[in-house]
């Protein structure tokens, strides 16, 4: 592909990531017990998580798109694309549950995609080996903070339960792949920028 079709590649991903209804290749993944009755204090909670989730999953998009069209390397660039289409799953499940708890997705979103695009073309720019290295920082960290909601989420909501729990197996698997792949160890005031980063977006996201 060209450099043009690659642009509009990525146009198009960001356009249907904000404003389309987002279509999973597989199923949601189903309770693994009955969902229990929840308090209105319960449905917020679980709402205003899943919405943090939500807008995980769509920066998810804006870097995997990004560091694809920032590679020269066709095979590096296909796994990119390819881990952005297992992501839209995650979105998809998200925007789901959000609608089933008859919550919105982030206001933020356009803003939240418009950073973690700049910050996966930066990457990019880097290297390849500095690129898969902070795939392998961000899934990491994506994965510890999963476990978290989980931890936080009210034991009656198994619906949503089931969804952090795939989310995280796969977050994990994708750091694995990108540190087979070849990453590079990031020094660690990266991790710590990048932990305080995600820390305001989780922060606002819960709320707005």
């Amino acid at each position: 592909m060209r450099t043009t079709d690659h642009l509009i590649s990525a146009m198009d991903t960001a356009l249907r990531t904000l404003f389309a209804t987002p279509h999973a290749s597989q199923a949601c993944p189903p309770p693994k017990s009955a969902q229990g009755a929840m308090s209105e204090a319960e449905k917020n909670l679980s709402a205003s998580l899943m919405r943090v989730n939500h807008v995980g999953e769509v920066c998810a998009q804006a870097l995997y798109t990004a560091q694809a069209l920032a590679t020269p390397n066709p095979a590096l660039r296909a796994h990119y694309l390819q881990a952005c289409h297992e992501e839209t799953d995650h979105l998809a499940w998200t925007a789901q549950r959000l609608q089933e708890l008859g919550a919105r997705p982030s206001l933020l979103n356009p803003l939240w995609y418009g950073g973690a695009f700049a910050l996966g073309l930066l990457a990019g720019k880097l290297g390849d080996q500095v690129s898969l290295g902070f795939v392998v920082e961000t899934e990491n960290r994506v994965g510890a903070h999963l476990d978290s909601h989980l931890a936080q989420l009210p034991a009656a909501d198994q619906a949503s339960r089931a969804i952090v729990s795939q989310m995280r197996d796969d977050e994990i698997a994708h750091a694995r792949q990108a540190q087979a792949a070849g990453a590079a160890q990031l020094p660690a005031v990266v991790g710590a920028l990048m932990g305080a980063a995600a820390k305001v977006m989780t922060t606002v996201a819960h709320r707005i």
